[in-house]
C-alpha cells in the first residue's frame, strides 16, 4: 500500500519549521523522517507512525485513533500509529509532531550496521 503523500507533505512542512537536519527514508512500508540522524515520525499508509517518549506511551494508547506498534505480538513501547481522524485538526496534528520532536531531542541514535 502506498503512503499518503498529503500526510507526508504536512509532516515535511511541520518539521522544516522546527529543525534543519531532516532526511527522508523509505521504511515501514512508507516514508520516515529522520531528524538529527534519528527516526522521528513516519507515514505508513494513511497513518502517522510516531516515535514518542516510552514513559508516556501507555496513557497515549488509550486515546481514540491510537494503536500500538507490535513485533512478534509484543508491543514496541515508544512507537504508535495515529489514525487520520486523530490528526485532522492542526491542533491535533501539531500535538503529535511536538511529541515526536520532544522525544527526538532525548533519543539515542541507533547504531549503523557495518556491511561485511
Amino acid at each position: 500500500m502506498p503512503y499518503n503523500e498529503k500526510l507526508a507533505d504536512r509532516i515535511r512542512e511541520a518539521l522544516v519549521k522546527s529543525v534543519t537536519d531532516i532526511q527522508e527514508k523509505q521504511m515501514f512500508r512508507g516514508l520516515c523522517f529522520m531528524v538529527n540522524d534519528k527516526m522521528c515520525v513516519c507515514v505508513s499508509g494513511d497513518e502517522m507512525m510516531c516515535r514518542i517518549d516510552p514513559t508516556i506511551w501507555e496513557p497515549l494508547m488509550e486515546r481514540d485513533g491510537v494503536r500500538g506498534m507490535y513485533r512478534n505480538n509484543k508491543p514496541i513501547v515508544g512507537y504508535v500509529y495515529v489514525a487520520p481522524d486523530a490528526i485532522k485538526t492542526k491542533k491535533d496534528f501539531d500535538y503529535w509532531i511536538k511529541l515526536c520532536l520532544d522525544f527526538n531531542a532525548k533519543a539515542k541514535s541507533s547504531k549503523t550496521k557495518k556491511k561485511k
